[in-house]
């Protein structure tokens, strides 16, 4: 679990040491959501272990050649922060259900939260150090040649070689718990340290409350959900418009902590509705939906709505910022509508987990290998995937 963390947190300090970049997030993303899905579908059929490490090798090269291009070779850059994507689908894809067939119960949703808790703290630390070593050297580029690769690329490589398991898909479920295995401001500094404490304080939060509650209110998973979303929405909007004071650090605080109580109980609500042998696909739609509804198309949509109002009043110089805060509204109004989507779950959360464990049944483990029954013949475990 270590190393699938360790992985993770690598991940997100890398693709967010250069996020002021636009086109270079949106083509990143373009191919992570693209070939997320073909993960899914590998990792539900073949050796999960060989495909992260195949997928991390890819995303270490190509990160490293990116410090290499020039202003003149823009679109040099571009494709290899496609490549970069590919390369860290396959392991974001795939790392989720690893986790889930090596612990169950209230185990899995500590080590699922401790596994999404790294996603802010890698955010946060990728704008703090890139920030950082930007402006020591003057280039950006130095961020990559110096922290990312091939060091931390490499030593993640190996961990995962040496030290990952390789779990039956299913095995906690059927024997219980698995091994116990620009130049830089305050703003950046600022930023990157509120989006890592707000992401371990709203994981752990909503990871204790699901704990706390689950056995007596079954459905309360998608409320904590739906009232992190419902109750950030004001927040944010404060902090949006109150974005020239000192005090809105502390709305975007409290809005973010919020925000961030969803993110592992969702991937947990993921893992126990859907059947060992489909998890990987599961978790590849649920990211490319993410990424597609989400920061694939919100940078442009933002600055398209941001140009339109300030288009009329380009006069006044205050404008373009007053601009920027209307348009930026949209992030929490689709907050507001998630919220209302969790709250809906909630009256299907019971059903879903019934059924996931009903179609949980038809499946075993045996030995070393994983056993199917469909039309009633048992493959023996050499044919398991």
């Amino acid at each position: 679990h270590g190393c699938l963390c360790y992985v993770n947190l690598v991940n997100y300090i890398e693709r967010y040491t250069i996020a002021g970049t636009c086109w270079g997030l949106v083509f990143f993303i373009c191919s992570f959501l693209l070939l997320a899905p073909v993960f899914g579908y590998l990792g539900d059929r073949y050796n999960r272990k060989y495909i992260m490490i195949a997928g991390l090798i890819m995303w270490t090269l190509t990160s490293f050649c990116c410090s290499f291009i020039t202003e003149s070779y823009f679109w040099a850059l571009m494709l290899l922060r496609a490549l970069v994507g590919i390369g860290e689908a396959s392991y974001t894809t795939i790392a989720p259900t690893l986790i889930a067939d090596l612990f169950t119960g209230a185990r899995r949703s500590i080590m699922i939260c401790a596994f999404y808790i790294l996603i802010p703290v890698g955010s946060g630390l990728g704008f703090i150090i890139g920030a950082g070593v930007a402006s020591q050297t003057g280039d950006w580029h130095w961020a990559f040649r110096v922290r990312i690769n091939p060091i931390f690329g490499l030593v993640g490589i190996a961990l995962l070689f040496f030290f990952c398991p390789n779990p039956p898909r299913g095995a906690a479920e059927t024997q219980g718990e698995g091994p116990a295995l620009r130049p830089s401001t305050w703003g950046p500094w600022r930023s990157g340290l509120v989006t890592i404490v707000t992401g371990v304080l709203g994981g752990s939060i909503g990871t204790l409350l699901s704990r706390s509650f689950r056995d007596r209110l079954p459905h309360v998973d998608p409320l904590i959900c739906a009232v992190g979303l419902l109750a950030s929405v004001p927040c944010l909007i404060a902090s949006i418009f109150t974005a020239s004071t000192s005090i809105a650090t502390v709305f975007a605080f409290l809005g973010q902590a919020l925000v961030a109580m969803n993110w592992a109980v969702m991937a947990d609500i993921l893992l126990y509705i859907v059947i060992p042998n489909r998890r990987s696909t599961a978790e590849a739609l649920q990211v490319m939906f993410i990424h597609l509804l989400g920061d694939c198309g919100s940078p442009y949509i933002v600055g398209a709505i941001s140009d339109a109002i300030y288009s009329s009043n380009p006069e006044t110089s205050a404008w373009s910022f007053h601009s920027l805060q209307y348009s930026i509204t949209i992030c929490p109004a689709v907050g507001f509508i998630g919220g209302l989507f969790y709250l809906v779950a909630a009256f299907y959360i019971n059903d879903d987990r019934k059924a996931g464990h009903s179609m949980d049944a038809t499946f075993t483990v045996v030995g070393r290998g994983r056993c199917h029954r469909s039309s009633g013949r048992w493959k023996p475990p050499a044919a398991c995937g």
